[in-house]
């Protein structure tokens, strides 16, 4: 897709965060939209600037990226411009971002091709043949995950945390028949598809070396007590969080102080849980920006009208009593699922854009959701993450046919893997570099026959992700 809003080329630079003590509150966000805003021609702005969203994202305190996957989103092969988003190269470019931006990764399984929520959960057309055989239904998830976890894990880019599945209260992987019946949960088939599942986390977890913490997902605070009771007697009791979600459009009457009942109970009843708010959202404005409709329309009495402050205080004070209650993170949903010229399968634009942290033209408000991560909560490790001293960049020679790349501050001895990465997240070109003692070092990377457009340069020090940057070739 063509985008007319950045030069032809342009100099990245980014330094890294490093954590000075460890964070007992993860503040997050679902950035899944970015990648696809971006190749929409969206440009996030703050104070005027044209800045990455994940390093936006993570200036303000942000410590958790959420990405969902589906397994074949072959439906968007007809939008736009028929690239697909959401399917496992996707995601490995949003992974790498995330973590180069010094953010922790909750991998979000769908378990579906589409959209799963407390009233779809329709599984996948490749297993369409064995849903009603649950020996091969339970082999096909358990290599599913396996291959994902491991296949990532090869470049660096295990998550931190995974879900089995999405908003899961009526089940998982259901016939399109019985998805489309109504109200299913099968504990007896349900309990045996999550326990496959979280063992093949756990065996990943014993190939790398690496802990992957396992979360289950379900909507509502009301519903999650007796669906939570439901996955321990049924045997489903070798997971790490638990995950609910929280809005207040759709889960009133459920007050904030109610909310924080829940996870109190949660805690009490499940000694050693953890509990987060996997979603939740704030309208900032009834307005909209495109033509899309939007898909929360209410306010809560105690902070109405919407506006970017009253967004942030709802924030605040659903999230301090959380902390209160002894939860361990809250994660926004798609904070910056804004306008775009792009269609979804239900009209042009997003259906969220007035539930983000940014205004209609792309700027970070000034005083909405997003300092609310930055807000001084008492309960928790208040502790900021500081800049440390490494620093790349990287930008086309006049010929664009080599990148001229600059570093510093990394360890002597260590040594960094450049890739070239298609916008598509596929690796082009690779390169070491041993890195020497001096303050600053500077190589050139050679290009192959590039046609013009967008590209990423990624760096890895030891194996681990260190930095992403765009850059844009203008090769003839």
């Amino acid at each position: 897709m063509k985008i007319n809003h950045f030069p032809l080329f342009v100099l990245v630079c980014c330094l890294f965060t490093q954590k000075t003590s460890a964070q007992s509150f993860l503040f997050g966000a679902d950035l899944s939209y970015v990648n696809e805003m971006e190749d929409c021609g969206v440009v996030y702005h703050e104070n005027g600037t044209a800045k990455d969203p994940y390093e936006m994202f993570a200036d303000h305190n942000c410590g958790l990226v959420r990405l969902r996957l589906w397994h074949t989103p072959s439906w968007y092969d007809n939008l736009n411009a028929g690239h697909r988003y959401s399917d496992l190269a996707d995601v490995r470019k949003s992974i790498l971002r995330a973590k180069a931006a010094g953010m922790q990764v909750l991998l979000d399984f769908h378990l579906s091709d589409n959209w799963a929520d407390p009233s779809k959960q329709r599984v996948p057309a490749a297993w369409e043949g064995v849903v009603n055989n649950l020996p091969l239904l339970k082999d096909s998830l358990y290599n599913y995950i396996s291959q994902t976890l491991l296949s990532l894990n090869a470049d660096g880019l295990l998550p931190d945390m995974v879900q089995i599945g999405n908003e899961t209260n009526k089940g998982i992987l259901l016939s399109p028949q019985d998805d489309a019946s109504g109200w299913v949960l099968d504990w007896n088939r349900n309990s045996q598809l999550f326990k496959r599942a979280i063992e093949a986390v756990r065996d990943v977890e014993t190939s790398t070396g690496k802990p992957v913490k396992v979360a289950l997902h379900v909507a509502g605070p009301a519903d999650t007590g007796w669906l939570m009771q439901g996955f321990w007697s049924n045997g489903v009791t070798d997971f790490d969080v638990i995950g609910l979600s929280y809005y207040w459009a759709w889960h009133k009457p459920t007050d904030i102080v109610d909310a924080g009942n829940v996870v109190a109970q949660l805690k009490q009843t499940y000694p050693g849980k953890e509990v987060m708010v996997f979603e939740t959202g704030y309208i900032w404005t009834t307005q909209g920006n495109d033509n899309a409709g939007n898909i929360i329309s209410e306010t809560h009495p105690g902070y109405s009208p919407a506006s970017p402050q009253n967004q942030k205080q709802w924030l605040i004070d659903m999230t301090q009593e959380v902390i209160n209650r002894g939860a361990t993170g809250v994660i926004y949903w798609e904070p910056a699922w804004v306008s775009s010229p792009c269609w979804t399968q239900w009209g042009q634009g997003s259906h969220q854009e007035h539930a983000t942290f940014f205004d209609f033209d792309n700027n970070l408000l000034p005083d909405g959701g997003m300092f609310w991560m930055t807000h001084v909560y008492a309960g928790i490790d208040g502790a900021k993450e500081t800049k440390d001293a490494r620093w790349f960049e990287a930008f086309p020679d006049s010929s664009h046919r080599s990148l001229r790349l600059g570093f510093g501050g990394f360890k002597p001895g260590h040594v960094l893997k450049i890739n070239l990465l298609s916008n598509e997240g596929r690796v082009l070109a690779s390169q070491n570099l041993p890195v020497s003692g001096g303050e600053k070092q500077e190589t050139n990377f050679g290009l192959q026959q590039l046609s013009a457009g967008v590209y990423f340069v990624a760096v890895y020090e030891n194996g681990e992700p260190a930095a992403i940057k765009k850059i844009w070739l203008n090769q003839r």
